[in-house]
């Protein structure tokens, strides 16, 4: 029993000091300012609508193509 108390101790010791170092590390995250942010975010829009185009009109041609052979 005394075994179990001391696995258990020491598991939340250890969860604690996960969480501290967590802490820690958040705050050496360089953050970035709302400019920085919504420039991020623009580019990040545009690359999904353009992947998002590309795989449409691939999708396109080999729907067509496929339609062809299976004619």
């Amino acid at each position: 029993m005394a075994a179990q108390e001391t696995a258990v101790q020491a598991n939340g010791s250890r969860v604690k000091k996960f969480f501290r170092e967590v802490k820690a590390e958040m705050r050496k995250v360089s953050w970035p300012n709302k400019k920085e942010l919504i420039a991020y975010t623009g580019v990040v829009f545009i690359s999904v609508v353009f992947i998002a185009a590309l795989i449409g009109l691939i999708d396109g041609v080999f729907a067509r193509l496929l339609e062809l052979f299976l004619r």
